[in-house]
């Protein structure tokens, strides 16, 4: 039994990108359970865009990661250490916010066993059947809402939260615009997940191709970028169209307040409804979410990417990818073997 624990705890708020010394990797004894505790070994961790966040002091939706704090971070473990009626050695688990470390102690009211499914992989309970698959599904379906023949466009469309967005907007009789960068990027849009536009952001002008691909203008936005992107679907917008607010990842690495839509008269004159959401929001619906994506991935109407990094100690280097786009879908760290 491991008496050890490696650990990545925020030692400096990072200004602009995350860089050495913003984060320290150490080794820590391992505390004995009490009652009702389980250890739970990691083996994928969650690598997402809000970890940026939490490293800042900003208003946020959760308390900021403190400084000499472990680094928060979703993931999936497997038991290796039970004081537990409930959950016993041997069970995977969705750990919630076990941390970036090789263990986490956790309380069985805040560990929930995986609902496995004959021959899916354990790493898609990361991503289209884990908090990111919920992201995509409750922001479309609750928020863009979108109708049969409506336009969607979707930006960091081949990213983990995007492709699913986009692919749960087509299963509901839209037309999808993706928004990707780099040709491999658009083409796996195009080609696998069957988007019926897609805009290379790196190699054209995105206002003229919108312009060009969404000729009768814009029903939803699944907004996952911010910045100029934002602003060039903003401007095509119908009436009464809807934005699902989901991320704003150009701006994370930025001090400062957080830029607005440039035009934003225009959310006015056409009526736009703009909502920000975070999944917490809608964690009392996951059965919900969890029974639709899953019922699509068993019937094969969903496609996904799962992209694992082996090594705990790689994390700090890792997570940067997800904003220079060196990654294809759902970025996460392998950090011990599958059971």
């Amino acid at each position: 039994m491991a008496t050890t624990n490696r650990q990545w705890v925020l030692k400096h708020r990072p200004e602009g990108e995350i860089s050495a010394g913003d984060l320290d990797f150490i080794e820590t004894p391992l505390r004995p359970l009490a009652e009702g505790e389980v250890l739970i070994r990691m083996v994928y961790l969650s690598l997402d865009p809000t970890n940026r966040i939490w490293m800042s002091d900003m208003d946020q939706y959760l308390p900021p990661v403190q400084i000499g704090e472990v680094m928060r971070g979703g993931g999936i473990g497997v038991i290796e250490e039970s004081r537990s009626a409930n959950l016993k050695v041997g069970d995977i688990v969705n750990a919630g916010l076990g941390g970036w470390q090789d263990y986490a102690i956790s309380h069985e009211s805040m560990v929930n066993p995986v609902p496995r499914m004959p021959g899916v992989p354990l790493t898609a309970y990361m991503s289209v059947l884990g908090m990111t698959g919920l992201t995509a599904y409750f922001g479309m379906t609750d928020i863009g809402a979108p109708k049969p023949g409506e336009t969607v466009v979707v930006s960091a469309a081949a990213g983990a939260v995007g492709s699913i967005a986009g692919q749960v907007a087509r299963l509901q009789g839209a037309r999808v615009i993706g928004i990707a960068g780099g040709a491999a990027k658009c083409a796996w849009l195009k080609d696998e997940l069957g988007f019926d536009g897609v805009i290379d952001y790196k190699a054209e002008n995105v206002g003229e191709a919108l312009g060009r691909l969404c000729p009768n203008g814009i029903d939803v936005n699944f907004e996952n970028v911010g910045g100029p992107i934002m602003n060039a679907v903003i401007a095509r917008m119908n009436n009464f169209s809807r934005m699902p607010l989901c991320g704003l990842i150009s701006g994370y690495n930025l001090s400062g307040l957080t830029p607005g839509p440039e035009d934003f008269g225009r959310v006015l004159m056409k009526r736009i409804l703009i909502k920000g959401f975070i999944i917490i929001d809608y964690l009392h619906r996951a059965a919900e979410g969890f029974t639709a994506l899953g019922g699509w991935v068993a019937e094969g109407k969903l496609k996904w990417k799962d992209h694992p990094v082996d090594g705990l100690e790689n994390a700090a280097e890792a997570v940067k990818r997800l904003f220079s786009g060196d990654h294809d879908g759902k970025l996460m760290i392998r950090v011990s073997p599958e059971p």
